[in-house]
């Protein structure tokens, strides 16, 4: 038996015992992410109201990568299935939807953390599949995703149109992770422009970032795929994360 066969992946739901546990990974999320106020609310909430869209990756007793996804209803007026406001969007519309018992008519992917120790080793390619069919299992034939496209950060200033455009010699998408979508057979569709917003006082970006924040401007902060906005006369900074949406085909199969 190799290595990777050690690995078990299953939807969070038949394993409720690891729902507090997906967050023991050691992930690479950038310092700025968890102060979104979106994330911060509501995604930890994701695993335990939403266990049949998220799946669990496990070598042995370890938890080694997590996969979050939701359902939300993108019929009603003023809605769409891929808004500009990505992310955070989706997450909001998720919760509201179970508050008010609207019947989901669409998928989402949230995340796919790997933990450190266990990269280059194609999980996040069998930890996609597994969401998709996740949502296949909760009877959608689609499975969007906000995408966040891991190389981005090394041109911050390149915009997120021009970046895409960017392709290997085999055609591929020059990006790592949106290629992995792309491989799955999923179809770039169109830039969430504000997927992300992360705002604060110019103290609180220096406690974040160690970074001085003292010029008006665009910063470069590492992790970001977009530069963060400073305004020393008003005494804060803004970072808006544009991501990408792709959409996944999926076999539904309830029951």
């Amino acid at each position: 038996m190799t290595e990777k066969d050690n690995i078990r992946i299953v939807p969070l739901a038949e394993r409720p015992s690891l729902i507090s546990r997906v967050y023991e990974i050691n992930d690479s999320w950038p310092v700025f992410t968890p102060h979104d106020p979106v994330a911060g609310a509501l995604l930890s909430r994701v695993p335990e109201d939403f266990p049949q869209y998220c799946v669990v990756a496990t070598d042995g007793d370890r938890v080694v990568a997590r996969g979050l996804g939701v359902p939300f209803n993108a019929e009603i007026d003023g809605r769409e299935e891929m808004p500009d406001q990505g992310w955070d969007r989706v997450l909001v519309w998720a919760f509201r939807d179970r508050q008010y018992g609207h019947a989901p008519t669409a998928a989402s992917a949230l995340e796919i953390s790997v933990d450190v120790d266990y990269l280059g080793r194609g999980l996040s390619y069998r930890m996609l599949a597994a969401l998709r069919q996740a949502a296949g299992r909760q009877g959608h034939g689609t499975l969007l995703a906000p995408v966040r496209p891991t190389a981005k950060h090394l041109d911050p200033r390149v915009p997120m149109t021009e970046y895409l455009r960017r392709r290997r010699d085999d055609g591929l998408p020059a990006d790592p992770w949106v290629r992995v979508h792309v491989k799955a057979g999923g179809t770039i569709e169109k830039v969430s422009p504000a997927s992300m917003t992360v705002s604060g006082s110019l103290a609180q970006w220096r406690q974040w970032t160690g970074l001085p924040f003292d010029r008006d401007g665009d910063v470069d902060v590492p992790g970001a795929l977009a530069p963060v906005h400073c305004d020393t006369a008003h005494d804060h900074a803004v970072y808006v994360e544009p991501n990408v949406w792709i959409r996944h085909g999926v076999q539904p199969h309830t029951g």
